[in-house]
């Protein structure tokens, strides 16, 4: 560790938290539909709305609301896979890929429209920029702002007084992509392209290494891509090796600025949400809650991998652990990425994390375990927090023998059994997917590596999937790979393809789908007066116990297999 490094993450934290309030209340203006950009943007925005022939004034109920999700999500879904699917036959194809087998199509379909970018591919091998472009890229940005339209929706359930509806899917939606996420990915995007970011539609160009070896270059639309790739949480690279490349991530303040492009709205919403329930310490209580988590886990990767392994001492080899890491950003900035993309439901990995030590290996996997709700994805992250919150309230008011209430609005027993499915159902789907994988002679197929490290690829992967995040340790694969344990050959590779697939799906909708129902039954809801007894939820004290309650639920559910597979591998180098 170095004073250079601890500089690093603190001015990264101090600029978050500076970027928090005002980014969070320019989106309370989008969603309260003022006139933001209006002169530019605004008769976009009607044209779309004529276009869908709907009317952004009439409002849904929760299960209007919902099902114009699902049909939006489908006919994105449906979209994508067919246009992968036909890539051979479509322009901007200048290496002439034809389609990925069915599978695969299946899985990164799946992956893209869950806002996973879980990938078993490798881009700029596979994909033509046409299909990086209008498919890839643009489903980065629908599945962003349903995520944001989502967690909107859910604010003013817990926010309303007397209405049962939740606002217009579809307004919810527009504005999101308009003045939201397509300004600041246009700035984004113009900025990756000063620093040396790739945007071209030229095909690969071929040079010659210092070794003399012939080799080919794969260009394409690369900054516009990254921009919404980081912004929207989304974390699928236009190359293989993603945000290691420096076709995508070309200097030490590229690094910097992306990483805060991950972050910025998740945590901006925070701020938001505390405005439109109309108490700004609501919000910054959740924001406390969630950076708490986030700070821990920075400290905790950075000294281990500070630290190195004990290979690296039995070695005698000093200054940490480089291995599978970029020599440019060193172990401060890998360990900060690290952590950032796993708090997030992102993905976007700008060094190895199966090279990570077993301890610095652990926390990213232990990030995603909580349930994707430190800092969580866009919309997606704040949601699932707010479920925690939900439950952390009962608690409370089952130690204190009070009617549990939240923003004035009385917690009965549908809403708990709702967020009891909500929080642990991403929890129920990994542990399932991964004991399937592993006791399974097809999900063996998918595994490289034997004993512990194989176990942790597996649940990583699961994990990595079901809570929509899309980062991996790489041994785990959806391709046919000829070293793995297993010898069923393909099927066990489309095995790997259609469970992570279903389990992208199901992370993303079913916490969704309850969230909605919540706010829902909350939204027409009266609101009582607090009075003396009335306990506050916009203080420290309820922000440790609302940490208390998801490590006890969300992390303490994983600990066996934690133990089976990080704390194994590195109680065995040490014994090595």
């Amino acid at each position: 560790m170095t004073v250079q490094g601890w500089i690093q993450i603190l001015v990264f934290c101090a600029v978050l938290t500076a970027l928090t309030p005002l980014l969070g209340a320019y989106m309370h203006r989008v969603f309260r539909g003022d006139a933001v950009l209006g002169t530019v943007l605004g008769p976009v925005e009607r044209g779309f709305y004529k276009l869908l022939r709907v009317d952004p004034r009439q409002e849904q109920d929760w299960k209007a609301y919902a099902r114009s999700v699902l049909i939006f999500s489908l006919g994105s879904w449906l979209l994508l896979y067919a246009l992968l699917r036909l890539q051979g036959s479509l322009p901007f194809n200048p290496a002439g890929f034809g389609a990925a087998p069915a599978d695969v199509t299946f899985n990164t379909s799946s992956s893209f429209v869950s806002n996973t970018n879980w990938q078993y591919y490798a881009g700029e091998t596979t994909l033509s920029n046409f299909s990086q472009m209008a498919g890839l890229a643009v489903q980065n940005f629908t599945s962003a702002a349903v995520g944001i339209a989502v967690v909107i929706a859910v604010i003013r359930g817990f926010s309303a007084r007397s209405l049962r509806t939740l606002g217009n899917f579809w307004s919810d939606l527009t504005r999101a992509l308009l003045y939201v996420l397509l300004p600041i990915a246009f700035v984004l995007a113009l900025f990756f392209v000063s620093q040396g970011l790739v945007q071209s539609l030229s095909p690969a160009q071929a040079f010659t290494s210092l070794e003399g070896v012939r080799q080919l270059i794969t260009l394409g639309p690369v900054a516009s891509q990254e921009a919404i790739k980081l912004l929207g949480t989304n974390g699928g690279g236009f190359f293989n090796v993603n945000s290691a490349m420096p076709f995508e991530n070309s200097s030490g303040l590229v690094n910097f600025v992306s990483m805060l492009a991950i972050l910025v709205i998740p945590a901006a919403l925070t701020a938001t949400f505390g405005r439109m329930v109309g108490n700004r310490r609501q919000g910054w209580m959740i924001y406390g809650a969630m950076f708490a988590f986030f700070a821990v886990a920075v400290a905790i990767v950075y000294a281990a991998e500070s630290h190195g392994t004990p290979a690296q001492h039995l070695a005698g080899i000093g200054g940490g652990n480089l291995e599978g890491k970029e020599t440019r950003f060193g172990v401060e900035g890998s360990s900060l990425f690290a952590v950032v993309t796993t708090v997030a439901s992102c993905g976007a990995v700008n060094a190895a994390m199966e090279s990570l030590t077993g301890l610095g290996g652990a926390i990213p996997m232990a990030n995603m375990m909580t349930g994707e709700v430190i800092f969580g994805g866009v919309g997606s992250g704040l949601y699932s927090m707010l479920m925690f919150i939900l439950l952390a309230v009962f608690v409370a008011g089952l130690m204190v023998g009070r009617t549990p209430e939240y923003l004035g609005k009385k917690i009965g027993a549908r809403e708990m059994k709702l967020t009891m499915i909500g929080t642990l159902a991403a929890p129920l789907l990994t542990l399932a997917a991964t004991a399937i994988a592993i006791s399974s002679k097809y999900g063996l197929r998918s595994i490289y590596n034997g004993g512990p490290q194989g176990f942790s690829e597996t649940l990583y992967a699961y994990t990595s999937q079901t809570n929509n995040n899309g980062s991996a340790f790489a041994g785990y694969t959806g391709f046919l790979q000829p070293n793995g344990p297993g010898n069923d050959g393909a099927f066990g590779i489309t095995f790997a393809d259609l469970l992570g697939g279903g389990a992208m799906l199901a992370g993303r909708f079913l916490p969704l789908i309850v969230v909605l129902a919540i706010a829902g039954a909350l939204a027409g809801r009266k609101v009582a007066p607090a009075g003396p007894g009335t306990m506050r939820t916009d203080t420290p004290t309820f922000g440790v116990l609302a940490i208390g309650t998801i490590l006890l639920v969300a992390l303490l559910t994983f600990v066996p297999a934690l133990l089976l597979g990080p704390v194994v591998q590195g109680l065995t180098d040490r014994m090595l």
